[in-house]
């Protein structure tokens, strides 16, 4: 602990595991101009072996990497179906063939080769077998590999009692779950549209045909009773391609349910989030009906392009993804309060990229234009200031961690107080940092950082995991009242 910080470490670390491997689709020279070449000239070159040579070749594949994925077979067969149209039409491949055919096209992926980084905490859904002071909590994490491509994991731990953290073996094979289909909301699709500017005659005749819950179907069937004068101009075409695009954003998955939540990836599955899932900030939510589910915010990038989307789910195990809609979503970093605040729902935002905002859904489901909360003005923020996950419920107010970015890019971590019933009200804050980077903490992948997506509060203290120079998650731990003894009022 430095001089200044006010949270204490705890012992225990998470550190990226190369170990932790997914199976990618794999075509050879995909990257260059000759693609199809290389891939027909690899099936040709497999076509070659005989049966007894495609057998025992699969079956050395299979030994040497068996171990590493659950049901390998079934992914190769899966492969091979994704690339049977590169197979001569005349041929009819026995079934190791079409197997070894899948093996040669697939590659092996370290989710976290990289790094592991900004964590969020919550309560895991099942608390059996503990002790007194104890709480079984689910950690988000941001898995970091080649080519800086993230994903979204989770570990286990057990807080308490006291300062006690037990993080549980993350060991095991990983799985992206499988893909479901969604009951596209009519709402969600109106405001992308309303966000991008494809309000016009023929969204408006579609929308007042679809249903509030839609599928598929329900969309082809929307096109066949636009209107003829409608079909016929030359904007409609590219306007159904941007609303099936829309729809193509929401997503759903689901993984077994004896398959533990630290074996579970949440995999980037649309053109939205091609090139990362990004920073995860999870929450319990409880809805006005006292009703208790999980949401997350995270950032989708496309390459390009950022955008929050939002994950829903009641047990960790289905997972439902939307993209959010409205004047505060077009930038990183929104954290959703724990339930309604005076009948709203509310989260914090960053949408101007330097200044801590409040933001309201309103009832076309698109997140409300921010009002200012706090911005840069201590030398240790002084570049940006943006939150570390969603506003903890105190007895004290909404508290609310957030991180400031000082000079030489330097990340630092602070508090700040909202009233309780007007949240757009900050009532205190801490003049200083609560973490900053300290010794082997300031080395890494962007060196000089702490960052969290979340903390939680337990037993009177303010748990708080968090990623050091995105590299490794360390934890740290501060009493609620040595925390709110040491805020002033805002000046």
């Amino acid at each position: 602990m430095t001089n200044r910080d006010l949270a204490t470490r705890l012992g225990p670390t998470l550190t990226p595991d190369p170990r932790r491997v997914i199976i990618k689709l794999f075509v050879p020279g995909e990257d260059a101009a000759l693609t199809r070449t290389r891939a027909a000239a690899l099936i040709d070159r497999i076509l070659l072996l005989d049966h007894d040579q495609t057998t025992e070749m699969l079956q050395q594949t299979l030994r040497r990497f068996g171990g590493r994925h659950h049901d390998l077979e079934a992914t190769f067969a899966h492969h091979h179906d994704l690339i049977r149209h590169r197979v001569p039409r005349d041929v009819d491949l026995s079934l190791p063939a079409r197997l070894l055919v899948g093996a040669y096209f697939s590659h092996e992926f370290a989710v976290e080769a990289a790094a592991v980084c900004n964590p969020s905490v919550i309560p895991h859904p099942d608390q059996s077998g503990l002790h007194s002071g104890q709480l079984r909590v689910a950690i988000s994490l941001r898995q970091i590999g080649e080519g800086h491509l993230s994903s979204l994991g989770f570990a286990t731990a057990v807080l308490g009692p006291g300062s006690d953290l037990d993080i549980a073996d993350r060991s095991g094979t990983l799985s992206v779950g499988r893909r479901h289909l969604t009951h596209h909301r009519r709402d969600l699709l109106a405001a992308g549209l309303s966000d991008d500017a494809w309000d016009n005659e023929v969204t408006a005749s579609m929308l007042r045909s679809l249903p509030e819950r839609f599928e598929d179907d329900d969309f082809e069937h929307a096109i066949a009773q636009l209107p003829t004068d409608l079909l016929t101009r030359t904007s409609t075409q590219s306007t159904l391609e941007e609303m099936r695009r829309a729809t193509r954003l929401e997503y759903a998955v689901a993984f077994p349910a004896d398959l533990p939540l630290h074996r579970r990836i949440l995999w980037p599955a649309t053109a939205a989030e091609c090139n990362g899932m990004e920073d995860a900030r999870f929450v319990r939510i409880v809805d006005e009906d006292g009703r208790p589910s999980y949401r997350a915010t995270y950032t989708a990038y496309d390459g390009q392009h950022i955008r929050s989307h939002l994950i829903t789910s009641d047990d960790l195990r289905h997972f439902e993804i939307t993209p959010m809609r409205g004047p505060a979503a077009v930038n990183k970093g929104m954290a959703l309060f724990p339930r309604p605040v005076g009948g709203r729902s509310l989260a914090l935002c960053r949408s101007d990229g330097e200044t801590i905002g409040l933001t309201a859904l309103d009832r076309h489901n698109s997140w409300q234009r921010p009002e200012p909360l706090h911005m840069p003005r201590r030398d240790w923020e002084l570049i940006q200031v943006g939150n570390c996950g969603s506003p903890i419920e105190t007895r004290f107010g909404w508290l609310v961690l957030t991180h400031g970015v000082g000079p030489m890019r330097d990340y630092a971590i602070g508090a700040l107080l909202l009233d309780s019933h007007e949240p757009h009200r900050v009532i205190a804050e801490l003049p200083g940092p609560l973490l900053t980077s300290d010794g082997a903490e300031r080395e890494g992948y962007v060196p000089n950082v702490v960052y969290s997506c979340g903390s939680l509060l337990h037993d009177d203290a303010v748990w708080l995991p968090y990623g050091a120079s995105d590299t490794r998650i360390g934890f740290a731990r501060v009493p609620l009242d040595t925390l709110i003894k040491e805020m002033r009022p805002p000046q």
